[in-house]
């Protein structure tokens, strides 16, 4: 079971997650024998928390997994193994997802953060608008080909007709 402070309510997150089912009522709830969830256990699609003396306790998100298992079994016809696999997936889907969640937040407060730089550095009336700015192509003069007469060395990408 989650320990909380005295006085203080329980999460929603965390009702899900309070283990207070034996495996007979997990069993019922989930329409299930209690041996088959032994066997689900067994093959790692559930993991109950244990109590001081060892017995099982599920959750109510246990209990509609164990539903979820019994739906892809019985009406998709999808074997355990494929069922493995698939909440294998939605595991690595879901820590993907708040990975994604933690990342934008991430990049928000770094944006946040430039543009206040950006703001305190320069006043906005003096930054100048890459597009406003024109390229400038330089060719520097090799003195030993200028005394020859040769022409200048161009420095920039070769070939190209920018001036």
């Amino acid at each position: 079971m989650i320990d909380r402070p005295a006085g203080r309510e329980a999460a929603p997150e965390e009702i899900d997650d309070r283990a207070v089912y034996v495996i007979s009522v997990a069993a019922e709830l989930a329409g299930v024998h209690p041996q088959t969830l032994r066997i689900y256990e067994r093959k790692g699609l559930v993991r109950p928390q244990r109590t001081a003396g060892n017995s099982r306790r599920y959750s109510a998100r246990d209990v509609a997994r164990l539903r979820m298992i019994q739906r892809l079994t019985q009406e998709e016809g999808m074997n355990l193994a494929g069922v493995r696999m698939l909440l294998a997936m939605e595991t690595e889907l879901d820590n993907l997802r708040r990975r994604a969640e933690r990342l934008t937040a991430e990049l928000e407060r770094e944006r946040r953060r430039l543009e206040e730089q950006a703001r305190s550095v320069t006043p906005p009336s003096a930054m100048v608008p890459l597009a406003a700015t024109r390229r400038v192509r330089l060719r520097v003069a090799d003195p030993q080909q200028q005394r020859e007469g040769g022409p200048p060395i161009p420095l920039g990408p070769a070939g190209s007709s920018e001036r």
